[in-house]
Order: C-alpha cells, then sequence, then structure tokens
C-alpha cells in the first residue's frame, strides 16, 4: 500500500474509531492513549481500543486492544495487520505488540508529546530509569517490527489539517483527564 493511502486509513482510524472510544474513555477516568488493528491489505478497521487503567492498570491502549484481539472467536494473523496506536508506545506496549506477533506499529505522538503536551512523563521516566535509554533511544526498525511516526509521513496540507484536527480533539481530552485523574486510583496518573 503506498504511504498517501495508508497515511488516510491511519488517519480515518483515528478520526472514526479510535477517538469515539478515547474519549467514552476518558469520561471513565482513563487516559487518552488507544490503538487499532487495520487490514494491510484493505486499510479496513478490524479493531479499536483505547486506555482502561481504571479496570487494570496494565490495560494500556494497546495492551488492551491486544486483549480484546485475542477475546474475538476468530482472527487473523497480526502479521496481515497493521498496529496503529496513538500514542508513541511505552515498554511495556513495545514488548506487548512483539509478544503478540504484530510486525509493525505506527503511532501518531511521540513519546516528548506525552510527556511535554499531555503532561504524561512516565514513558520516558521508564526508559530512562530501568533502561537507561534516552527519548527515541529504542530500534524504530529490528528484528521483530517496524515502527514509523503518522506526522512524519504527511506531505498535504489536507492530510495537515486533519492531524491538526486530531491533535486538538486529544488537547481536549487531554485536558479533561488532567482535570479528572485525581479521582481515579491509577498508580501512575
Amino acid at each position: 500500500m503506498e504511504d498517501a493511502t495508508l497515511l488516510d486509513h491511519l488517519l480515518t482510524a483515528l478520526e472514526r474509531d479510535v477517538l469515539p472510544l478515547t474519549e467514552k474513555g476518558v469520561a471513565a477516568g482513563n487516559k487518552i492513549f488507544g490503538a487499532a488493528l487495520l487490514d494491510k491489505r484493505t486499510g479496513a478497521t478490524i479493531l479499536a481500543g483505547t486506555n482502561n487503567e481504571t479496570e487494570n492498570p496494565l490495560w494500556h491502549g494497546e495492551v488492551h486492544t491486544i486483549k480484546l484481539f485475542h477475546e474475538m472467536p476468530s482472527h487473523p494473523d497480526p502479521r496481515d495487520l497493521i498496529f496503529l496506536s496513538t500514542h508513541e508506545p511505552c515498554s511495556m506496549c513495545l514488548s506487548a505488540i512483539t509478544w503478540a506477533g504484530f510486525d509493525n506499529f505506527f503511532y501518531f505522538f511521540s513519546h516528548e508529546d506525552s510527556r511535554d503536551a499531555f503532561a504524561i512523563p512516565h514513558d520516558l521516566k521508564i526508559l530512562q530509569e530501568v533502561f537507561t535509554l534516552p527519548p527515541g533511544g529504542y530500534r524504530k526498525q529490528n528484528a521483530f517490527w517496524t515502527a514509523r511516526s503518522i506526522p512524519e509521513m504527511i506531505r498535504t496540507p489536507d492530510d495537515a489539517a486533519r492531524a491538526t484536527r486530531i491533535r486538538a480533539e486529544y488537547d481536549r481530552l487531554s485536558d479533561l483527564y488532567q482535570q479528572g485523574k485525581s479521582a481515579n486510583d491509577i498508580p501512575l496518573n
């Protein structure tokens, strides 16, 4: 699939599938992280999920989506899917993507965005403290998967405008999460 078509599918999945779930998740006290699985051939969304840490602190957007994927009565081979993550995965989610057999992932927001724009610095702190990795210090291309930044794929003004609208929605949801996070008992809120 060429990058322009792939980008359209990724942005569409964020807009139509992940954002509505994230809005519900934030209303329930969860963080703004979500994910979707898309068919590599068609770009169709197979499944979308969002953070569900209020149920279990391990249910980050990516891990919870993988859980839902494996609860499906039957599911495609992970290697036939595109793994879309709203935010660059934390170390736990990177491992989960690997262990689940996905050979790729695409992310919209970077670790630095999570820290700076969304006041959720835990990913970078864990990477630094546990693994002594600087921001972006993991290998984006390795024996298990290839990672790509969605903003780096943007080439047209229309795609840039869509990305700006998506960012604005996440900014709004982040504000809602930050206002209500003291009411939940997520360990690293």
